[in-house]
């Protein structure tokens, strides 16, 4: 049933020479200009004896004639329900007895197809063109790697395209919020340009992996939140910020039927929250895991002076290491652990929680950094763990609760929904984060900072 309407949907896009023409025109004619681009580097490089850098530069171009083609097909993504709702063809596919999870995979293998064929076909010709002018070839790997990525980055773009064709009332909203998928996956061809001008090859095999887990997390998302029924009764979208309020708020203090708890039963609700995260805190612990192997290991690679290394065996902390030390107060230790809090919360809405754990991981690569100059100036690692378990295990509790509430809020976004909305959900999410913060963790953070203060 899902290569029906991936049938339907490219015999459609097919019949639209406003689309196909444009779309062949800068498909064949930007790897031209590449070639010509690349033609004048490489003479120009090898004039003054900088064959090098030319010779890095070119698989950017490589890059860059995939990338193009894709931006623009875009709009076939970009149209494929809100522009059928627009054009009053919706119903009729609606209607039809396909289930949710094939009109959603259909509709989006039909939008993936031209933009990867588009961008096969100008590297095709962009590296012909290569082979010809300047002799030059790409190495299997970094071919097999540009193609990979240039796949990734469609399927990434086209997925979060029809996720928000379906989420949109019209194309031209569709078309707006475009933007957003873009300008990342400009910035991303950037930081490509450097691992390739940099010859980290290497790298490029772990930014594949992320974009595959990125891409499986969007077509995800997508399945889980396209609801038929929903799309054909959305005609405009409004902010309401009165309900929005509200369902925060009743989500906070445990209103129901029109009651709000008293504050011992309120404390006990909020208790009974934590079971719910065992997931998430599973996650979280596996990034403290993560973070501690991997500041274990840059302290290794990028171990300090003997002389520092010997005041860390020397303090058992931080205090006495010059430019590391923090000016320690009770204000400073109970406000800084909110800030990290605080700061994976908000980094998370946006990036499905990818941000917010980097965030996270970072006072524990920091730790394991730290142990690791211990175990290298032959210190006794146990006596600096020790150092720290009064409060660090209050912290890591905390942290932990903390973490685990944040990233449950963040996964509501690719999680399937139950009688109630996507919106409903997340703000339900955003009220219990808040409720643990200020119930569980607020006062343990209060406690560990106590103790380390004072102790």
């Amino acid at each position: 049933m899902v290569s029906t309407i991936v049938r339907r949907e490219l015999r459609d896009a097919s019949r639209d020479w406003r689309i196909i023409i444009p779309i062949l025109l800068l498909t064949l004619g930007f790897p031209f200009l590449m070639n010509f681009t690349a033609q004048r580097l490489v003479g120009f490089a090898t004039r003054y004896g900088a064959t090098l850098v030319a010779n890095q530069l070119i698989p950017f171009l490589l890059l860059v004639v995939g990338f193009f083609p894709t931006s623009f097909s875009l709009v076939i993504a970009l149209e494929t329900f809100v522009g059928e709702k627009e054009r009053k063809s919706l119903e009729p596919l609606l209607a039809t007895p396909l289930t949710n999870r094939q009109l959603y995979l259909g509709k989006m293998v039909a939008a993936l197809v031209p933009p990867l064929l588009a961008s096969y076909l100008g590297m095709g010709f962009y590296l012909l063109g290569l082979r010809l002018t300047v002799g030059w070839v790409p190495t299997p790997t970094l071919l097999l790697q540009t193609l990979l990525l240039t796949t990734l980055q469609g399927v990434i773009m086209v997925a979060a395209a029809v996720v928000m064709s379906s989420q949109t009332t019209s194309v031209r909203g569709a078309n707006l919020l475009a933007s957003f998928i873009i300008v990342p996956m400009a910035l991303l061809i950037q930081g490509e340009a450097a691992a390739l001008f940099w010859g980290q090859y290497a790298g490029l095999w772990w930014l594949i992996v992320g974009l595959a887990l990125t891409a499986v997390t969007l077509i995800r998302m997508g399945v889980h939140i396209f609801n038929r029924e929903e799309l054909l009764g959305r005609d405009i979208d409004q902010i309401r910020l009165g309900w929005m309020w509200r369902q925060v708020w009743w989500g906070f203090t445990g209103r129901k039927n029109g009651r709000f708890p008293t504050p011992l039963a309120w404390y006990r609700q909020t208790l009974s929250l934590l079971p719910s995260l065992r997931l998430p805190a599973l996650a979280t612990a596996l990034v403290i895991v993560g973070g501690l192997v991997l500041g274990g290991y840059l302290g290794q690679q990028y171990a300090l002076p003997p002389d520092l290394q010997a005041r860390f065996v020397a303090a058992g902390d931080l205090s006495q290491v010059p430019l590391l030390a923090p000016d320690t107060s009770f204000a400073w230790a109970w406000t800084n652990n909110l800030r990290l809090i605080l700061l994976q919360m908000l980094l998370g809405v946006f990036t499905l929680g990818v941000l917010g754990l980097l965030a996270f991981a970072v006072p524990w690569v920091m730790l394991g950094y730290w142990l690791m100059q211990v175990w290298l100036a032959e210190g006794s690692v146990g006596t600096a763990v020790f150092s720290l378990s009064p409060h660090g295990t209050i912290e890591l509790i905390a942290f932990l609760i903390a973490g685990a509430a944040a990233l449950r809020s963040h996964l509501i976004f690719i999680a399937p929904l139950h009688q109630q909305t996507i919106s409903e959900r997340f703000l339900t999410a955003v009220a219990t984060f808040f409720r643990l913060l200020l119930g569980v963790v607020l006062p343990l953070l209060w406690l560990a900072a106590f103790i380390e203060i004072s102790i």
